[in-house]
This record gives structure tokens, C-alpha cells and sequence, in this order.
């Protein structure tokens, strides 16, 4: 999760949403890692754990990353959920929970749908205080504005 973290923390300087993620390999050693690039890129499907799923893919040459985990620092949105599960992730760590946007324990719960074709393992609350932290920082930031007051 340390990787994430710093993946997160990058993304925040970047003026993203500080959400990082890493995919590691059954042995535990990381394959690809990435953070939050939706303004960067102008793609809003470019979130943390997309990003980081499809440099993995694109190392191990296949579409599923079998046997592989994904560390990711904030609950998975339903896009990234369902991404997740087609690539056929074996085990999701994630840190702070997402109660307004989270597709696995909250709101749209991916895994739990009938049409779910595979459900990882899943691992929650890891560094969530942390990654709850860099979150919290962020939109306070952006709340405050420049001047350092309420816009």
C-alpha cells in the first residue's frame, strides 16, 4: 500500500484527486502503479486503478491479470469494479471506504451482482486513515481556494 500511497500523493501535486494503485503479481511484486490522470489526460476513465490494471496487462502481454492483487487506496468506483473483475484480478486491498462513489461496499456493491462473473478476494480498511488524510487534504484545498479562504 506504501506504493499507492505515493502514487496518491503524486496525483494530488498533479492537481488530481489523490487516489493511487498498484497491481503486484502473485509473488507480491509490482508489475505497474499509477494514479489519478482524468484532468491530465482529459479521460475520465483514467483513474488510478485503470490505469494501473492496463500497464499490467500490457506487461504480462494477456487481458487477465490471474493470480495478480490490486492495491488501490481508495474503495473502487463501479467502472474500476467492474474492470477489476473482467481482468480477473484474485485479490483487492483497498484503504478508505467511498461512500458517495464506491462500487464495492457501497452503492452499486459490483461484486455482489448475479452478473458478476468473477469477485476477488477482497482486503478493506488498509492505511485507510491515511489515504482518508491525502482525500480529506485535497478537497479542503480546493474548498479554500488560493487565497486560502472560502470561495
Amino acid at each position: 500500500m506504501d506504493i499507492a500511497l505515493e502514487e496518491a500523493r503524486a496525483a494530488a501535486a498533479r492537481g488530481e484527486v489523490p487516489v493511487g494503485a498498484v497491481v503486484a503479481d502473485a509473488s507480491g511484486r509490482p508489475i505497474a502503479r499509477a494514479g489519478n490522470r482524468t484532468r491530465e489526460m482529459n479521460d475520465p476513465t483514467a483513474h488510478a486503478e485503470m490505469l494501473a490494471i492496463r500497464a499490467a496487462c500490457a506487461a504480462l502481454g494477456s487481458e487477465r491479470l490471474t493470480g495478480c492483487a490490486l492495491w488501490v487506496t481508495l474503495e473502487p468506483c463501479p467502472m474500476c469494479a467492474a474492470a477489476i473483475s473482467f481482468a480477473r484480478i484474485a485479490r483487492l486491498h483497498y484503504g478508505a471506504a467511498d461512500p458517495k462513489s464506491g462500487g464495492v461496499a457501497q452503492g452499486a456493491r459490483v461484486f455482489s451482482h448475479p452478473q458478476c462473473h468473477h469477485r476477488p478476494e477482497l482486503f478493506d480498511g488498509i492505511a485507510a486513515a491515511e489515504a482518508e488524510a491525502l482525500l480529506s487534504r485535497f478537497f479542503a484545498g480546493l474548498r479554500e481556494g488560493p487565497a486560502g479562504r472560502e470561495k
